[in-house]
């Protein structure tokens, strides 16, 4: 019923709109994920919600312990309206159960840090399956339990002397070398699947329809399964 009720509403939004969201979606992308631990900044966290929607990203996972997730529109400029943004805040410490419910998804998780021993970027193997980016907070990094649960170790190379990059430029770095890779891979291991395709596409048609919520009502009263 969802492709129907999207074709419904397809005759409320303007054409050259439904031709931009047929074009965007097929970039979008599930096969990679970012989660940020306590990120404290709200121009940083928005930053990365923009880099993330401009690189096809899909879904941002926010992990709230002691800093609460805030959005600051000025520096999104919309791009939070055509994500799924999660955010994990039941309990005081939630790192553990978030980053367990990630890898139940199937995901590999694998923390950005600066240390030696960590793979490089530029050597990461993409094609060995779906990843979640894990990065800590501004402040004090990647906490104890972030580390713990991890799959696997990264690192953005540098050549000077400051330790580590900005969490958003590290984010746009990171994102924009592996889309190159994924791009460049089988599109049907990181294109969305049919089901979640439609299921974008209607929350994107929501958010472009004035009182949406009376054009769903009268199509479901007029909707007969074929």
């Amino acid at each position: 019923m969802n492709y129907e009720l999207y074709k419904y509403l397809s005759q409320f939004v303007f054409e050259r709109r439904i031709e931009l969201f047929e074009k965007v979606i097929n970039y979008r992308t599930r096969y990679i994920t970012i989660i940020l631990e306590d990120a404290f900044q709200a121009q940083n966290a928005s930053a990365v919600i923009r880099t993330c929607d401009c690189m096809g990203i899909q879904d941002i996972h926010f992990i709230e312990n002691k800093n609460k997730f805030r959005l600051d529109k000025n520096v999104t400029l919309g791009s939070h309206k055509w994500l799924n943004i999660i955010t994990y805040n039941e309990k005081l410490n939630n790192t553990r159960k978030s980053i367990k419910h990630i890898k139940d998804l199937g995901y590999r998780i694998i923390a950005m840090s600066p240390h030696q021993d960590n793979i490089d970027l530029f050597d990461f193997d993409l094609k060995k399956g779906k990843i979640a980016l894990l990065y800590g907070t501004e402040l004090t990094g990647l906490s104890r339990d972030a580390i713990k649960s991890s799959d696997e170790f990264m690192r953005i190379p540098m050549y000077g002397f400051t330790e580590s990059y900005n969490l958003s430029v590290a984010v746009a770095l990171t994102l924009h070398f592996l889309a190159g890779l994924l791009h460049q891979m089988d599109k049907k291991v990181w294109q969305l699947q049919e089901d979640e395709r439609i299921e974008i596409l209607l929350s994107w048609m929501r958010k472009s329809i004035r009182k949406v919520d009376l054009i769903e009502k009268r199509f479901h009263a007029s909707f007969i399964p074929k």
